[in-house]
Order: structure tokens, then sequence, then C-alpha cells
């Protein structure tokens, strides 16, 4: 028995033996580590996708602002409520945001391939220059409204969404006809006119060549349904008391073309830009909605049943064109630089009046001194065309507005903390003769029992001038105060029994040059 045990605890420990020695030599395979390596080819904040020959760059912003005397992101009060300075008119606005941006690039035998993607999230004050809350509250029975920023709401919104390849961009970016630095030459409110600005982005097809030494040009077709159009008037519907009416441009036909040459050198740079854009009306007759069918002259601009065989005026083509210049290296300082651009257009206005938002029309209340008028007031009627249909005693083609801006900045650094800009613009609208008669004999009715010194122009001029400081604290930290001040050069005179918008009364009503100004403060932090 025990010569058995021993034979058994031996074999046993011998297997034992075997099988440690045997588990010691088999290869232990460890798992893989993949590091994140940087990708020093595009610049910094790239590094490699991890498994793959593909650079990405994660980056953007938060940004906190206050507009006092305006709306969020600085804008003038020029029309609605804020232009009325009425009850409903908040004294501040208030937005915070977020943007993300996603760039990817790889390279390839046609070249780099690149992808690029950039989203905001944001919670602004209700309302920007409409503040009454029958008109921005959507939990009201009110028609076509929408309430975004509820307690712990706010909305997501798209920036830019493109490829690049092999010279060609597609999808969602700045176009072609616009300037690096878009409608921001040194200001930080979204607001200043006078030039073409695409910074949240169009839909496009472009493509730049590079010439070498700095030289390069670029052609591109623009989807101008959502950012190239302002408004077509017909005018056999009633102007309101600030000359507007409801628009009528047709659908679109054709892209805008559009593009430039740019030269960048150590000195500065100058650009030269240029497009094409298709202005059309949609029918001679149009009506609101629920009037008598086949009606000429009732409010809005509705389609009828007899819009089809009423007729429409003729397509036009407009245009407009643009010149850019930096100049560095300056002798005020170092980093110290001056920008500007002069534009023009003709049935394109929304190249001349353009904001990060819709192009604004101007309708701006004031104090009066003439007897017996009620307030002042000021407008400006911002379109791309005007038509008076023949059966309404027009001749029924499509007049061309006209405008010219030019705005500017100087930017000056004072030290590596501090740096200041001056910045300003003027803009010019104008209609030619025909159409100053047609609107004119609209907007002129017995009922507005005009003064006797009265005179009907469309017409206006608006200028605007401002500075800025800010103060860097510690590097992608940025403290910002700016001030613009805002003049309506308007073209009216005398004095007219308007009905202007509520909660303002039918009165008469002072034709005056009107005023505004704002402050704005901002914070922000890049990353």
């Amino acid at each position: 028995m025990a010569t058995m045990r021993t034979f058994i605890l031996v074999t046993a420990a011998g297997l034992m033996a075997a099988g440690g020695v045997h588990a010691a030599d088999l290869p232990i395979k460890a798992k893989p580590i993949e590091y994140v390596k940087i990708c020093s080819t595009y610049g910094p904040g790239f590094f490699f996708i991890p498994g793959t020959d593909t650079c990405i760059k994660i980056g953007g912003y938060l940004r906190v602002d206050t507009t006092f005397n305006g709306g969020i992101q600085g804008t003038p009060a020029w029309n609605g409520d804020a232009g009325q300075h009425n009850r409903y008119f908040d004294y501040f606005a208030a937005r915070s945001r977020m943007l993300l941006s996603i760039d990817t690039r790889t390279a390839t035998e046609y070249g780099v391939v690149r992808t690029f993607g950039q989203g905001r999230f944001t919670f602004s004050t209700l309302g920007n220059n409409t503040f009454n809350p029958n008109s921005i509250n959507g939990s009201l029975p009110v028609a076509g409204t929408q309430l975004l920023e509820t307690p712990g709401g706010g909305y997501v919104s798209i920036q830019y969404l493109f490829i690049q390849f092999a010279g060609f961009t597609f999808g969602q970016s700045a176009s072609a006809y616009a300037s690096p630095w878009q409608g921001y030459p040194g200001n930080i409110t979204d607001f200043l006119i006078g030039g073409q600005n695409t910074d949240t982005g169009v839909q496009n097809i472009q493509y730049t060549a590079d010439f070498g030494n700095g030289v390069t040009g670029t052609i591109g077709l623009d989807d101008p349904t959502v950012w190239d159009r302002t408004a077509v008037y017909n005018l056999s519907l009633p102007l309101n008391a600030t000359l507007n009416t409801g628009n009528a441009y047709a659908g679109v036909h054709a892209p805008d073309v559009v593009g430039n040459i740019r030269i960048d050198q150590a000195w500065g740079l100058f650009q030269i830009s240029a497009a094409a854009h298709e202005v059309s009306g949609s029918y001679n007759v149009l009506n609101a909605l629920g009037a008598p069918a086949g009606a000429v002259g009732l409010p809005g601009a509705a389609p009828t049943a007899a819009s089809e065989l009423s007729g429409h005026p003729d397509t036009s083509w407009g245009g407009a064109a643009m010149a850019a210049l930096q100049i560095k290296n300056i002798p005020t300082g170092a980093g110290d630089d001056i920008k500007m651009d002069a534009s023009y257009a003709k049935g394109a206005t929304k190249y001349v009046v353009s904001s990060a938002s819709t192009s604004p029309s101007f309708a701006m209340f004031g104090s009066t001194s003439a007897f017996g008028a009620y307030q002042s007031i000021g407008f400006g009627a911002t379109t791309d065309a005007v038509y008076l249909p023949v059966a309404a005693g027009g001749d029924g083609s499509l007049h061309l507005t006209e405008a010219f801006g030019i705005r500017g900045a100087f930017n000056h650094n004072w030290d590596p903390y501090w740096s200041s800009s001056l910045f300003g613009s003027y803009v010019s609208v104008r209609y030619d003769g025909a159409a100053k008669a047609f609107m004119c004999t609209n907007y002129t009715t017995p009922a507005k029992a005009v003064s006797a010194d009265y005179i009907c122009n469309p017409d206006f001029n608006l200028s605007q001038l401002g500075v800025i400081t800010r103060w860097t604290p510690v590097t992608n930290l940025t403290f910002s105060a700016e001030f613009m001040w805002v003049h309506l050069d308007q073209k009216f005179q005398g004095t007219a029994v308007l009905g202007a918008s509520a909660p303002k009364p039918t009165a008469r009503y002072e034709f005056s040059d009107q005023d505004t100004f704002h402050l704005q403060l901002r914070a922000q932090r890049n990353f």
C-alpha cells in the first residue's frame, strides 16, 4: 500500500513538473498598443487617427457675449421692436455658444484629401430685433413662429461642411467671391455691412488653381437660395409705412457664378472678385391668401388662381464686383495691419448689404421737432429689384437695384496682451428713375396726407463706425469690448400720416435721418 501511494505521488509530481515546463515554454502574445502619433505635416494640433494614415484636428471655442441696446451678435437697433424702441424691446441680449470643428487630411497621389465640418451649440436671448412675446413665443397661437431658446433648450447649427480634393471644394464653404476676413476686418459684431459675407458657408462647388508665387485663382458655382438673395417687390402690391411689401422673387433657376484672383505676399494681400446673379420675379398678379382671386394691389405676395395667366417679368442678370486689400508690416507696431474692401452690385444687393444673417431693411424711429408730428421716422428698403406690371400702369420690367459699399479696419497691438481696432463702413443703395417713379406713385396715397414740403425718394445711405479693445491675459483667452455707432441717411423729406407697425399708432410722422449705437462685451476661449 505504501509502495502504491509513493508511486501515485511520484507520478503526479512528474506530470505537474512536465506541465509547468510546457506552459513556461509557450509564447504569450501581448495585446497591441496603439499610441497617438503627432502629425506635423499640416501644422500644430493634428494627430494620426490610430490605425490609419489620416491626420485629424479637433478644435473650437466657447464664447459668451452680451449686447446692450441691440440684439444678439451685436445686432444694431435698426428695425423691428429695436428700431421702434417700444416697450417690447430688451435693453440687453445675451448669447452663449460653443463651436466644435473636425479637420481631417490624407495624403494621396492626387494631393491632400481634406474633409472639414464645423457645428455650433447656441443658447441666446429670445428674439433679435423682434422681441414681442406674441411674435416669438411658439407656445402662443401665432402662425409661423418657432421657440428655440426654451429653458434648458437652445439650438445646434451647421457652419461649414465640405470636401476638398485635387483643387476642388464640394459642400458648404465660404464663397469664392469672399475676402479672407469676410465681414470682420477688425470687429466682432456680425453686422458690419458694406460687402459680402459667407462666414457660415454657402452650398457651392469651386476650383482653385495655384499659379505660384502667392498667386491663386478660384471659380465657383454658389447656390443663391439661402444666402445670395434679398427681395424683389411687385409694386402692384401696396407698400407699407416703411416701404416694404411681400417678396415676389421667383424660384432659383441658375447658380451664382463667382470667382476671384488673389495675390498673397509678405506685404499683404490683394484680391479682385466678381459674381453673376440671376434676378427673377414670380407673377404679375399676386395677393394675400384668402383674397379674391385675380385681384391686383392687395397686400402680400401669395399666388392666386389667376397668377399663371397674368404673366411675369422677364428674368434679368445682375452681378457684383469687389476689390479687397490687406497691408501688413505697417510702422505702427508688430502685427498691425489694415484691411479694407470696396464693392459694387446691381441686382445683387446681398453682396453689399450682407451680415451673418439675412440682409436687413431699415426702419428706425426717433424724436421730432416738426409741428403736429408724433415722432420721426427713417427707413430704407433692401431689394435686388422692383417691377410694376403693365396692367397696373408700369412697364412690366425688372428694375435692378444698385448698391455700393466700402468697409475696413485698422488693427493695432499695444503689447502682447492688449490690442484695439478702429473699423467702419459706408453703404449706398440707389433706385433708377423708373423704379423711383413707380415706388413713389404706390407709396404717396391720399390717405398719407403728405405735407407741402414732402419729397419721395427711396434711396438711402448707411454709415457705421466702431472701436474694439481686446485683452488676452493668457493664450487663447480673450475679453473684448466693442462700441459701434450707426447712422441712417434717408432721402424722404417732409411729413406724412403713416400706418406704422403696432404698437406704433397711425399718426403723422416726420421723415428724418436716424442714429443708434450699441455696446457688445465678449469673453472667448479658443481650444
